[in-house]
């Protein structure tokens, strides 16, 4: 894994805007109809390809794939390899547990207005009937494929996959199977060990995407106590950490967030009461929150924490969420001020979350996407000015 050791390097969360001629296959992948599969593999191909030289070409250091092949989301692609699975329509929104939160409760108008201009990402329930099993290794390595033919063409050194930790994967699932919630998550876990090592056996470096590691606090404090939450995140922990036995911490990046939804976050978990589990989980680098108004300030924190000298910050110092482009000035001073902190070398600039949370959930226009992204970089340079002289 890459560190700062002479500039400050730049990075971001994974999920970029799917382009136009990739949705046209996608669309019809999602409604369970018909399509080109040859078509779509080879459109894939090419649009990994494009991403990938895109990054390069503003300047990124550390780029992906873009999530392309993935054809749900984030985390709900783990259906499409996973046996043991099946979908099911929810009643009415009361069932359905991503309309629920103290958020919501608190801002219901707001939300109904939300709602109203863009669907709801989870309209039907997973359930677990039978024995979990992976059986995407096909996909899994084709997007591996596909990735490392771009970053060899792009003349990029560095190149992350990004998938769902355990308690991510599925997220809302329903248990109908095994004996418990966490005999279910076990299995998820031993399961997803074969993507997991699949992506650092290629020589990739393996982000975790865990944003249900702080929502589900929104989800569940309250009626249940803060010490409920924090016994079940810390076994969460536990069974990512099981399911990474053997793999080299320095291959892997941890990322959570406290959702990517453009709303007010007023009952989020402060980072300080939950980043002592953060960092139990066996990775060489943590990707954080950093440039939303409702976390930035807890910049602070980290002059208060005892990071390992090994381990690296992915702080993220530009929103995926609002179309402002952040000034590259601005972007300097977030990343010089936990540079002072940690030390530079520790420091890589990111991004909060993805720009996309699923093939037409984008959060800004394509155009802004780029422009953020141009605005880490010039950032990143003026603040390696100031670092490194």
């Amino acid at each position: 894994m890459k560190r700062s050791e002479h500039r400050i390097l730049t990075t971001h969360t994974g999920s970029l805007i799917r382009p136009e001629k990739l949705l046209e296959y996608i669309a019809p992948m999602q409604a369970g109809e018909a399509y080109d599969r040859a078509g779509f593999n080879e459109c894939l191909k090419d649009s990994v390809h494009e991403i990938v030289q895109q990054q390069a070409k503003v300047g990124i250091d550390i780029v992906t794939d873009g999530e392309f092949g993935k054809s749900i989301s984030w985390a709900q692609y783990a259906l499409q390899r996973l046996d043991g699975f099946e979908r099911r329509g929810f009643k009415d929104d009361t069932e359905n547990p991503f309309t629920q939160g103290a958020d919501r409760k608190k801002f219901p108008e707001f939300y109904e207005e939300l709602d109203g201009k863009q669907s709801i990402a989870t309209v039907n329930q997973s359930v677990c009937v039978g024995p979990i099993v992976y059986t995407g290794i096909s996909e899994v390595e084709r997007d591996i494929a596909n990735f490392k033919t771009a970053l060899k063409d792009a003349e990029v050194e560095e190149g992350f996959l990004p998938v769902a930790a355990p308690s991510s994967v599925i997220p809302d699932r329903r248990n109908e199977y095994y004996d418990s919630e966490e005999d279910c998550l076990d299995a998820i876990a031993n399961a997803m060990r074969t993507e997991y090592l699949s992506i650092v056996d290629a020589g990739l470096i393996l982000q975790l995407d865990d944003a249900r590691a702080a929502v589900t606090f929104d989800r569940i404090v309250p009626p249940k106590s803060f010490e409920d939450y924090y016994n079940w995140l810390g076994r969460q922990v536990d069974i990512l950490n099981q399911a990474l036995q053997g793999i080299p911490p320095e291959s892997i990046r941890y990322h959570v967030c406290w959702g990517s939804w453009p709303g007010p976050h007023t009952t989020d978990v402060p980072l300080k009461k939950i980043v002592d589990q953060i960092l139990r989980v066996n990775a060489g680098a943590y990707v954080v929150e950093g440039a939303n108004p409702r976390h930035e300030h807890e910049w602070k924190i980290w002059g208060d924490i005892d990071l390992p000298r090994e381990k690296i910050l992915i702080h993220g110092v530009i929103s995926h969420a609002t179309n402002v482009v952040e000034h590259p000035q601005l972007i300097s001073d977030r990343i010089c001020r936990i540079a002072e902190l940690i030390g530079p070398e520790r420091v890589i600039a990111g991004t909060d979350c993805g720009f996309a949370q699923g093939p037409f959930y984008r959060r800004v226009h394509p155009s802004i996407m780029w422009a953020k992204l141009l605005a880490l970089v010039e950032g990143a340079r003026l603040a390696s000015r100031k670092l490194f002289g």
